[in-house]
């Protein structure tokens, strides 16, 4: 199974809205990051190394709904730092969803429990819980024992509240074939969440841990490997067919970064979440006055291991719902 059939319809309508607009650069999904804070300090992310003036900044709802707006994106990924240590958070999901956006909000699930009265089950609406691994393994790539325990028992909870759960698995020069399988027939077969996602990770430049990202080839590699003997069929993964095709090297595609933007306290990041050079003060102007042609394998030196979904799952989507064949292969899973 793939995207969701309510979310896969309304990408769908979009994107044809966009081809008879004859626009050539769109939002598909609005990666939003009201704060950069975080309760964890995960070795393999730059996000918390910003400012202690900056860390104690959050996002006004308005502000965050203006962002929304302004780019038009069907769906919004909530991220940061972590959501829940917003103050308003479930102000902004509620807003989110009452305007029909389909809303992720990324955590790490500790949090959950204070928030999780405050915000009603939606089919607009999913947790989107970080799981790097199995329970060693997941406590090390966040620093901190316990942190794999609490989340399952988290995330059992909304389950039984009837929440949509879908988990975000990162993985590293450190992961093989087997630590990949583990971790998603454990999501999927025992703590049966909805929907996976997974990535390879990207060498952020302020990432503590600076040696287990993975290269171009290691990635097909491990998840070649990984998908092989049916198992990638079985699993409920929230990604479209052609982006796993990408991911275990038999399709290539470019970045088309400008269709994931990313929204936060400094404005509209360039050319995505992953790298920052720069802000603009509108989406307009991030997508006419950044120059998208020097970005990508090939093109600059920091995207040359990229193969993060913000870049291509776009590109996958769009070469999906520009294909028949496609289209049915991503219906049936």
């Amino acid at each position: 199974m793939g995207i969701p059939i309510r979310q896969a319809a309304k990408v769908g309508a979009y994107l044809v809205k966009q081809k008879m607009l004859r626009r050539k650069k769109f939002a598909l999904t609005l990666e939003l990051e009201p704060l950069f804070a975080c309760n964890l300090a995960c070795a393999g992310c730059g996000k918390i190394q910003h400012p202690a003036n900056v860390l104690k900044q959050r996002m006004p709802v308005d502000q965050a709904l203006s962002a929304v707006e302004e780019c038009g994106a069907p769906v919004v990924s909530i991220a940061g730092g972590e959501p829940l240590m917003h103050p308003e958070i479930e102000t902004l999901v509620h807003e989110l969803v009452k305007r029909k956006k389909f809303v992720y909000l990324c955590t790490n699930a500790l949090l959950m429990p204070r928030k999780i009265d405050k915000i009603e089950p939606s089919p607009y609406f999913s947790w989107a819980v970080h799981i790097d691994g199995l329970e060693e393994r997941h406590d090390a790539s966040v620093s901190k024992q316990g942190v794999f325990a609490q989340a399952v028992d988290n995330i059992k909870d909304a389950q039984r509240r009837g929440f949509r759960v879908t988990t975000n698995s990162t993985f590293f020069s450190t992961d093989t074939p087997k630590t990949v399988i583990d971790v998603l027939d454990y999501l999927n077969d025992e703590l049966n969440v909805d929907q996976m996602m997974l990535s390879p990770a990207y060498a952020y430049d302020k990432a503590p841990d600076q040696e287990h990202f993975l290269g171009v080839e290691e990635t097909r590699e491990l998840f070649k490997k990984a998908f092989a003997e049916g198992r990638r069929k079985k699993w409920r993964l929230n990604h479209s067919p052609l982006f796993l095709d990408f991911l275990e090297g038999k399709r290539d595609f470019a970045c088309t970064a400008w269709a994931i933007p990313s929204y936060s306290l400094y404005g509209w990041q360039r050319p995505c979440y992953l790298m920052a050079d720069g802000y603009a003060q509108s989406y307009r102007e991030l997508i006419e006055e950044t120059d998208w042609e020097s970005y990508g394998r090939g093109r600059d030196s920091r995207c040359a291991n990229c193969m993060a979904h913000c870049g291509y799952e776009p590109t996958a989507v769009m070469a999906t719902m520009g294909s028949l064949r496609e289209s049915l292969r991503a219906m049936r899973g």
